[in-house]
């Protein structure tokens, strides 16, 4: 046998050999990509599904402060505030800030501007509500009608983050 023929053989198998190798390399690196954009398909569906969750609760417990906060002022012009109404208005603050904490870890920029907007008016509002049923409101700004006039621009703001929030979650174009 001729050492050319040996070593084309020996060529020629290796070949074969390194073909199937490449092959079976290529192979796996595809399925790797693969299942990395299914696990990058999988957090992007996930992390969309955590901010709806926290949107929708967000602009629940915002509305539902902005009620108590209504019912509240409501009370206090009729002298009927009871320990139950504070409560209720304090349960639907303490709701509020929890969810609004919650967003302050999950919502992008855009959303928090809008988001933050609405905690500090609901605050604001509040602390003139509290003001009012101690009896201890001596600035101009806290009249039963300023503080209702604070307590309805509140509505805007809310509009403004759920359009926000809408356009994140890529439910409605940017307005």
């Amino acid at each position: 046998m001729d050492i050319g023929a040996v070593v084309v053989a020996v060529a020629g198998m290796a070949g074969t050999l390194g073909g199937a190798f490449l092959t079976q390399r290529a192979a796996e690196r595809a399925k790797v990509r693969e299942l990395d954009l299914l696990r990058a398909q999988e957090q992007t569906r996930d992390d969309l599904l955590l901010r709806r969750t926290c949107y929708a609760e967000l602009n629940r417990d915002a509305r539902q402060f902005t009620t108590a906060l209504t019912r509240h002022l409501h009370l206090l012009r009729d002298g009927s505030v009871e320990d139950a109404d504070r409560q209720a208005l304090d349960e639907a603050k303490r709701a509020h800030r929890d969810r609004y904490s919650e967003a302050q870890m999950i919502a992008p920029d855009e959303v928090l501007v809008r988001a933050s907007a609405v905690n500090k008016a609901l605050n604001e509002v509040y602390g003139r509500v509290k003001r009012l049923e101690r009896g201890d409101a001596d600035a101009p700004e806290d009249t039963f009608d300023a503080v209702a006039a604070a307590r309805d621009g509140i509505w805007d703001l809310l509009r403004d983050m759920r359009a926000a929030m809408r356009h994140d979650l890529g439910v409605s174009p940017a307005g």
